[in-house]
């Protein structure tokens, strides 16, 4: 980069911030969450055994929060 180029600011960089797009194998529609982009299905396209599996965990309360 040269002086008259400034640097470009943190998260502007477009090449890393576009993710491709995933699109349903059955019915071809775009997929937005995380759980149909993984199995590439919709949620109307997918039977539920193939879900994936979640695992709720349980925390500890904040200290000083009540």
């Amino acid at each position: 980069m040269t002086a008259a180029d400034p640097d470009p600011l943190p998260g502007t960089d477009t090449r890393e911030a576009v993710r491709p797009r995933v699109t349903c194998r059955r019915c071809h529609r775009p997929l937005h969450d995380p759980e149909s982009r993984i199995l590439r299905l919709g949620p109307e396209c997918r039977d539920p055994a193939e879900r994936v599996p979640r695992h709720d965990v349980d925390q500890d309360p904040i200290p000083g929060l009540d």
